[in-house]
């Protein structure tokens, strides 16, 4: 079975999209290759055809290669519910939260169950394009570890190490993960990526001749800062620091445990457009629409847009602007959130009571696909009423109402729900009229087709600055045990 493995220096380095990339260079060679991550840690996810919840970036990954996403690619999927817990999901559905202490020592139970997600796509697809998880160094978890070199060995693949050059210290990176591996886990690393490098790269060639005499390993390519139009995968998006604002201003409230704010990327990129994600007091103006996301544990976090002063600030702007709420977001909305049974948080906690209706969290989550049409809106946003749509839901509690508009509050439960064609154009179109300005001839493309334009530009990227033939080298040469 051929495959190879791409590892980074630390979280952040850009594993996954460089994973997405090669599996777009596998397809377009003529392979049907399949992305593989054996444990996923992120609060952006997905929901497969199955009802199954995988992580975002193995659907990116799996679109780039051409083939329908399956849980298979993601058996294990981490999402933090605090800062020392998260809820475990095993082949889509939820297992139980777990604290960090409790799950390093239950991981090794899952060896069985992510083995046999990875034979089963090996069996079908070639090559599997597998990725790491923060850093195969850190050694306080190296001990049996089920993501970067203890699967590696699992697999017998070979190993390409990233080091991430925008950070700074690039060469001590890399050079000192290297350094920390034991012997045969740096056997297994066939070549050194240096990904993120803005300027002259020949500025770097000394540096590039040092890396490979101290690491005895070849630097297959120096990739440079690419803009691209696809999903990020966690906290560390580079979305949340763009401060601008345009002629039309959207804000989305960064919640501490924001989740699938995917949601809001097809807003991106459009001249005298802003979309700015908002965690200040300071940074929140009088926006003309106000989103507010996901979250992994609704109630503590509308305790945090409480206490930050956020929600008055959201309470007030709503006076004349819309307010769009989706999954979490839309509970917050509501009169009243309910946790009997410790799901998420516990308790019981009133909501900022701009829609009638009530949620309850239960053990039982919602995984479904999602389509329909809108209808009954009213307000600004009632010219999207016909117009059809289709996403997926992934939520614990169960509200009154599924979905609601009240005026020119609305809420949601389906994430993806602007994506369809012609509804994210149909609200920037009701928020320009409403505000007297024109945004003609936007041009919208439809959310697939920005993404295959930007896989499509990843592949031409990589092959122009990475060493694609040394790649098809180390895949179909690499030796067995």
């Amino acid at each position: 079975m051929n495959n190879i493995m791409l590892q980074g220096t630390m979280s952040g380095v850009g594993k996954s999209l460089l994973t997405a990339g090669l599996c777009r260079i596998f397809k377009e060679d003529g392979y049907r290759p399949a992305p593989f991550k054996s444990q996923n840690m992120a609060l952006n996810s997905f929901i497969t055809n199955e009802g199954l919840e995988m992580g975002r970036a193995q659907v990116t990954q799996a679109e780039a290669a051409g083939v329908e996403p399956s849980v298979r690619m993601n058996p294990v999927l981490l999402k933090p519910t605090s800062d020392v817990g998260s809820q475990v999901i095993v082949n889509g559905e939820v297992l139980k939260n777990m604290s960090a202490r409790d799950y390093f020592k239950y991981k090794t139970t899952l060896i069985p169950e992510i083995m046999k997600a990875y034979d089963s796509l090996a069996s079908e697809y070639s090559p599997v394009v597998i990725e790491g998880a923060g850093s195969p160094a850190e050694i306080n978890l190296k001990s049996n570890d089920i993501v970067n070199m203890g699967l590696a060995e699992m697999v017998d693949a070979p190993v390409l190490l990233i080091g991430d050059i925008d950070r700074g210290g690039v060469f001590a990176q890399l050079l000192g993960t290297i350094m920390l591996l034991e012997e045969k886990e740096r056997a297994r690393v066939k070549g050194l990526i240096i990904n993120k490098f803005r300027g002259d790269v020949s500025l770097l060639d000394s540096g590039l001749k040092f890396l490979e005499e101290k690491c005895g390993v070849p630097v297959l390519g120096v990739m440079p800062y690419t803009k691209l139009d696809l999903p990020d995968e966690d906290s560390l998006s580079e979305r949340f620091d763009k401060k601008e604002r345009g002629a039309l201003d959207i804000v989305v409230i960064k919640l501490p445990r924001i989740s699938n704010f995917s949601d809001f990327d097809v807003f991106e990129g459009i001249e005298n457009v802003s979309l700015r994600y908002v965690s200040d007091i300071d940074d929140f103006g009088e926006p003309d629409l106000v989103m507010i996301p996901g979250s992994k544990n609704t109630i503590e976090d509308l305790k945090w847009l409480r206490k930050s002063g956020l929600e008055a600030k959201v309470l007030r702007n709503a006076e004349k602007h819309p307010v769009f709420g989706i999954c979490g977001g839309y509970q917050m909305l509501g009169r009243r959130i309910s946790d009997p049974e410790g799901t998420e948080t516990g308790g019981d906690i009133r909501g900022m009571d701009l829609l009638p209706i009530e949620t309850v969290m239960g053990r039982n989550k919602v995984r479904s696909r999602t389509e329909g049409e809108f209808g009954g809106l009213s307000g600004v946003f009632r010219a999207l009423n016909g117009l059809r749509f289709e996403g997926y839901e992934i939520h614990m509690g169960q509200s009154s109402e599924p979905y609601y508009s009240e005026g020119d509050i609305y809420g949601t439960y389906v994430h993806g729900i602007f994506d369809a064609e012609g509804i994210a154009a149909g609200v920037l179109d009701a928020l320009a009229e409403r505000k007297g300005i024109s945004l003609k001839n936007l041009g919208l493309k439809s959310d697939r087709e920005r993404r295959e334009a930007s896989y499509s530009k990843l592949s031409s990227v990589m092959r122009s600055n990475i060493d694609v033939d040394k790649i098809y080298e180390i895949v179909f040469n690499h030796k067995c045990q």
